[in-house]
């Protein structure tokens, strides 16, 4: 596959990857280390909570998310990082089991004022479960680097 360049994202593009199947394990070991709330580490202690379950915490799913998008497509590509996340929101628990897929679309670009050899690119990503529950949406201006710098865009 050819390296991904800022040219290469069109607005209203979609792509999917995955899936990636969730542990009991290691959603323990993640709340353990990083998020300890019992309803992440304890099945009864989750019966007894909002999620009615076992579930993830948010930030996992957010850790899950990354390492998809940078299997599906960052890693190939001409990434810059992202200067923040404009929206992070939790939909559904991430249970024991489950297998996500994960939708990116391009929402709009625009070339770097500042810095002709960069692109900022708005990207939506939705996870889901394999029922197609989306667990999770987040919307980020990713940089990319152009191809050709300080050509028109």
């Amino acid at each position: 596959m050819a390296k991904l360049y800022f040219e290469d994202f069109q607005p209203g593009h979609t792509a999917e990857y995955g899936p990636r199947v969730v542990t009991r394990e290691e959603i323990i070991a993640f709340a353990a280390q990083y998020d300890p709330q019992p309803m992440h580490l304890d099945e009864a202690a989750g019966q007894k909570s909002l999620l009615g379950g076992l579930g993830a915490s948010g930030w996992h799913s957010c850790g899950i998310m990354m390492r998809m998008i940078c299997d599906g497509f960052i890693l190939n590509s001409s990434s810059m990082g992202a200067g923040g996340v404009e929206e992070v929101n939790w939909l559904r628990p991430v249970r024991p089991g489950d297998s996500l897929t994960l939708r990116t679309t391009i929402l709009d670009k625009r070339t770097s004022k500042s810095r002709p050899d960069m692109g900022i690119v708005r990207i939506r990503y939705e996870m889901m479960n394999a029922h197609g529950e989306c667990v999770m949406t987040m919307v980020t201006p990713a940089m990319f680097g152009r191809r050709h710098p300080g050509a028109p865009s």
